[in-house]
């Protein structure tokens, strides 16, 4: 079986600490070292993981590991991911994979010139809904995607004590959930570009998008049409359905599959019990994959600056 992995985490948030914890659970990898610039992240990582070593710097982190998880915000994201790929280290980076396109191809472009394994984690990469649409030859002609995004609030409860979340210049639904369902739309239909986009943004123009809607159009013109929305009192709703002529298929929070003929759609397969887990273990086995030089699903360094780049063209203020 062999040694597992060694890991460094920077960035020890709710991602970060969430990757801690389910690496923990993965037989191929051993995180040896993780630093976040909080003490109280740093604490509360530390008992997740006791064995993990908090180290003093980002940069004593990536010496001490096999692959780097960044899980950092995105704009100080950049540097750490090129420290560790000019040290020969693997990288494995959240997602948006920047904020800035510019910075972001640039990034791309140094990473794939340093040779490293490197990905990034759309969290539905390898899992079983976007596995299963892909693979399905029953569809007939696409009709295009529909992606429903609504909160109560933003950032979501859960999500509070990352403040970053709710400022325009790095924060966002539209970067944080929606680029999701662009990057599964991409992998069922094939590259995607922006015909049309309308956000809405709050009187303080620090804060983040409100409102959007867009059209993006593959090569062939099939259409994805996107709808997002903030606010009144409401349960979550994440959704993306995949629409054909002869089956459909509807998506919602991140890993629920169900399927349509043309009458309602029916849950596909039994429910795990914790979907998360399901979903980051499946990652996991194909981050694995990709340390050994094995094909893997795992949303490469193109594909997420593809993403990128549809994103923060969505979110120009004087729309597309």
């Amino acid at each position: 079986m062999g040694e597992p992995w060694k890991v460094g985490i920077v960035g020890l948030g709710i991602m970060g600490r969430r990757m801690l914890e389910h690496m923990g659970r993965h037989p191929k990898f051993e995180v040896v070292a993780m630093w976040d610039p909080s003490a109280e992240a740093c604490a509360r990582a530390a008992a997740l993981a006791p064995g993990a070593t908090v180290a003093p710097s980002a940069e004593a982190v990536i010496e001490a590991a096999q692959v780097v998880y960044l899980a950092c915000p995105p704009v100080p994201r950049k540097a750490y991911a090129l420290h560790a790929a000019g040290a020969g280290k693997a990288v494995f980076l959240e997602k948006p994979f920047g904020v800035d396109v510019a910075e972001a191809r640039d990034l791309a472009r140094r990473l794939e010139a340093s040779g490293v394994p490197a990905a990034v984690n759309f969290t539905q990469a390898a899992g079983a809904a976007l596995t299963t649409v892909v693979a399905d030859k029953t569809m007939g002609a696409p009709r295009g995607v529909d992606i429903v995004v609504t909160y109560g609030q933003w950032p979501r409860a859960w999500q509070v004590e990352a403040d970053w979340l709710r400022f325009a210049a790095e924060g966002g639904y539209v970067r944080e959930v929606i680029s999701h369902f662009l990057f599964f739309s991409a992998r069922v239909l094939g590259p995607l570009s922006l015909v049309w986009s309308r956000p809405t943004y709050p009187a303080d123009p620090a804060l983040c998008e409100t409102h959007i809607g867009a059209r993006l159009e593959t090569a062939q013109g099939v259409p994805v049409s996107v709808l997002g929305s903030v606010g009144g009192v409401q349960p979550d709703r994440q959704e993306v359905t995949v629409t054909g002529t002869a089956k459909s298929w509807r998506i919602s929070d991140f890993y629920r599959l169900a399927v349509s003929d043309g009458g309602p759609f029916e849950p596909v397969g039994e429910e795990p019990a914790d979907p998360r887990a399901e979903s980051l273990r499946a990652q996991l086995d194909d981050l694995d994959r990709m340390m050994r030089g094995e094909l893997h699903r795992l949303a490469t360094v193109a594909e997420a600056l593809a993403v990128q780049e549809l994103v923060e063209a969505m979110l120009a203020r004087d729309g597309a």
